[in-house]
């Protein structure tokens, strides 16, 4: 059977200031509403994931000065994917398997929230989608991407799949 849904991949490079994050989240809330068949809420949603993903890479990742890369793939009546790449050269350097480790450690039942930072990887992006993938960069940093299957929006009104979460490190 071929496949004949039509592929978008769109890649946007940020300086990393905060001061543009604004303009990445509006993008990919019009860009979701205007191109996909995900329902209202998950454009939001996904905005969101896309926030949080780029400010861990800003805060974290990217030094003053540097980038970060948002990529955005949509097949259509697919899925959507997006992928954020900083350049390792933040202020706390840490490798795919030591952010999986930290992820994996808060995901845990019971795990105890003491402060109002760090829950945006475990509660909004791992949450929010069914695939998160970690990769160390050969260039150094760190690609962070994630997956959301949707289905038919005109056969379920809520337009998503329900899959299980899947985490992947380095593959």
């Amino acid at each position: 059977m071929e496949n004949t849904n039509k592929k978008t991949k769109i890649t946007i490079t940020l300086p990393t200031d905060a001061y543009f994050m604004s303009g990445i989240r509006d993008f990919t809330l019009n860009m979701i509403k205007n191109t996909t068949n995900f329902p209202e809420k998950w454009a939001f949603r996904f905005q969101s994931v896309v926030d949080e993903l780029c400010n861990n890479a800003i805060e974290y990742g990217s030094a003053a000065g540097s980038e970060i890369r948002v990529t955005f793939v949509h097949e259509q009546d697919n899925y959507l994917e997006i992928s954020v790449e900083d350049t390792g050269t933040g202020k706390n350097k840490i490798n795919s398997e030591q952010l999986y480790k930290l992820l994996e450690e808060k995901k845990a039942p019971g795990y105890n929230f003491t402060g109002i930072r760090g829950r945006g990887l475990v509660k909004i992006v791992s949450e929010w989608s069914d695939e998160l993938k970690i990769e160390d960069r050969k260039e150094g940093g760190l690609k962070v991407t994630v997956k959301k299957y949707l289905k038919d929006a005109r056969v379920n009104p809520e337009g998503i799949n329900q899959i299980t979460n899947k985490i992947t490190i380095n593959q």
